[in-house]
């Protein structure tokens, strides 16, 4: 099957390979209202719109941080802010060699017919809001697919919902020049084993990959971000709590996810969520 070849065909695939740069990352500024309302105030401060701009004017122009990133996701609203010195952060951003991107969901809502899965919101309007970041200065997106592991999930009918919806968000932000980051996001609650994790990854990721492919996307355009293979953060003691990257080669991550991905992506970004900073740490670098 033929992928999608629009005009911004060539653009995509050069940005997703600039994002994946070796020896550099994507800064997560992407925080919304709520959520960098809970971070200012443990530190006692107002979430206030000059607030919110201040500290992602902190983020970045923070001395020797830029030179280390090559994509930054921003929440809508940082999308447009200035810095104090009435300078965007779009282009301060861009003049450092670094790609701002976006990020498009609305959250998630409960899937009905299932025991509290989830499906993501946001494809009403996508295209428009897509093609008005574009000019604005965004060059990829980033859409979040959430699902649980637990005694009859993720059942079916949430792995197809979540993957079809990841696919109809990546073939749109890619219709309107924006590299999609495709993110199904597997929970670590529960008291699964690493086993149980690296099945489910498997199967996950393999629907994505199947369902882009059925909307004919680019996926030289893309970017995969699996989580972590993990045991359950409530496993039994007994049970050893190792974890795996897709950086370590022979790893129930690595195999998971070559396994179920067309070869044909060569990129993946790595996901820290819900582990400690040390652990991500040691996972990249294979230990």
């Amino acid at each position: 099957m033929s992928c999608f070849k629009g005009k911004y065909h060539d653009e995509l695939i050069a940005n997703a390979n600039y994002i994946a740069t070796p020896g550099k990352g994507i800064l997560a500024a992407d925080e919304s209202t709520g959520t960098i309302g809970k971070r200012l105030a443990s530190i006692n401060v107002e979430n206030v719109e000059s607030n919110r701009r201040a500290l992602r004017e902190l983020l970045f122009t923070a001395p020797g941080a830029l030179p280390l990133i090559s994509g930054v996701i921003l929440f809508e609203e940082t999308l447009y802010q200035k810095a104090s010195d009435g300078t965007t952060f779009v282009d301060i951003l861009t003049s450092a060699g670094v790609l701002p991107g976006i990020k498009v969901d609305k959250g998630t809502v409960d899937l009905a017919g299932t025991a509290g899965e989830t499906t993501t919101q946001g494809l009403d309007g996508l295209g428009q809001r897509c093609a008005t970041y574009y000019k604005a200065g965004a060059r990829f997106a980033k859409w979040r697919a959430v699902l649980k592991i637990g005694p009859t999930e993720p059942s079916q009918l949430a792995i197809q919902e979540n993957a079809n919806g990841l696919a109809r968000y990546a073939i749109i932000c890619q219709e309107n020049g924006l590299v999609p980051i495709v993110e199904p996001e597997i929970l670590v609650d529960g008291s699964h084993s690493i086993d149980v994790c690296a099945d489910v990854t498997e199967r996950v990721v393999a629907a994505c990959y199947k369902a882009l492919n059925d909307h004919k996307v680019l996926l030289e355009g893309t970017l995969l971000k699996p989580n972590m293979v993990t045991p359950g953060i409530r496993r039994p003691q007994s049970q050893p709590g190792r974890y795996c990257s897709v950086h370590c080669p022979g790893s129930a991550a690595d195999r998971a996810t070559r396994r179920a991905r067309d070869y044909v992506l060569v990129r993946w970004a790595e996901r820290g969520g819900g582990h400690l900073e040390l652990e991500c740490h040691e996972q990249a670098a294979g230990r």
